[in-house]
């Protein structure tokens, strides 16, 4: 009897162990992805010097000065609504069009569906520095250049062939019995994709919804291309003029960064049920 709770005994003690190595490992690398969220949020309350002398400690005497002057001073306000006024129709656009384009790939046999599905896919594989220049000129002939719809309108094409992806393979996971149920109850073929079949992908829209605001919300490149009047400057190109070619405000970067990830965080928080149920869903019935 004896002998016999030992390697029992053992055997708990080895997954105890077991255990304790993986959460060691998970807290580890936790603090690391932390470590520099940390020290951009700790620095915006610090002044300028006190983060040139201690640029890894805490802030001595807290100030909102920074965050203050970044946002009159630095016009974050104005960065603020242009980040928001392209980031709503760009979210909006890619939610509409991608659930659209899903629930015909998905639902629906057409000639080409595949090709065509599979055309779209090939969007995944282009970067945008590949694009860069010929879209430049598509723009500027067609007098977008410089307004909004030229983040508004490339942003959300970029975005729609994961979106497509996404969608379409949470239109196949659910069965064909709803829309008969739907067209019995005398819903047409528009009705029973409103009504019935996209409320029942909410996770799945809403794990889209997030990277579509991501993308949008923290977009460099194209903003700095395409909406070069200063007037239109989102949050993160607006953050780059706080830094010139010999001198850069530390305390004002850092609080300017403190200020765009504050939506992220936010959005991530209210919705990081669905988004975790999204990617999970998605993980299952891709």
């Amino acid at each position: 009897m004896r002998s016999a709770t030992l390697p029992r005994a053992s055997g708990r003690r080895g997954a105890f162990l077991l255990t304790l190595i993986k959460y060691a490992i998970l807290v580890m690398v936790a603090i690391l992805c932390l470590m520099p969220f940390v020290w951009v949020w700790s620095s915006a309350f610090k002044p300028s010097l006190e983060i040139a002398d201690t640029p890894l400690s805490l802030p001595r005497e807290p100030t909102l000065q920074n965050f203050a002057n970044a946002w009159v001073q630095g016009r974050f306000a104005k960065y603020f609504t242009n980040s928001v006024i392209v980031t709503v129709p760009i979210v909006g656009f890619t939610l509409l069009l991608s659930s659209l384009a899903g629930y015909a790939f998905a639902r629906h046999y057409f000639r080409g569906r595949q090709t065509l599905f599979y055309a779209f896919l090939l969007g995944l594989t282009l970067p945008f520095t590949s694009i860069m220049i010929p879209l430049y000129y598509t723009l500027r002939d067609t007098g977008l250049l410089g307004t909004y719809w030229a983040m508004i309108i490339p942003q959300t094409a970029i975005g729609l062939p994961f979106g497509i992806f996404i969608m379409r393979a949470f239109f196949q996971s659910l069965p064909r019995e709803l829309e008969d149920s739907g067209r019995v109850d005398g819903c047409n073929e528009f009705g029973v994709f409103w009504r019935v079949m996209l409320p029942l992908t909410a996770p799945g829209m809403v794990t889209l919804g997030i990277f579509s605001f991501l993308g949008a919300w923290n977009s460099f490149l194209l903003p700095l291309i395409f909406m070069q009047r200063e007037s239109l400057r989102p949050l993160v190109v607006g953050l780059m003029f706080f830094q010139s070619r010999y001198t850069r405000d530390f305390a004002l970067i850092m609080a300017g960064a403190t200020i765009i990830s504050v939506p992220v965080i936010v959005v991530y928080i209210i919705f990081q049920r669905q988004f975790i149920q999204g990617l999970t869903a998605g993980a299952v019935k891709g």
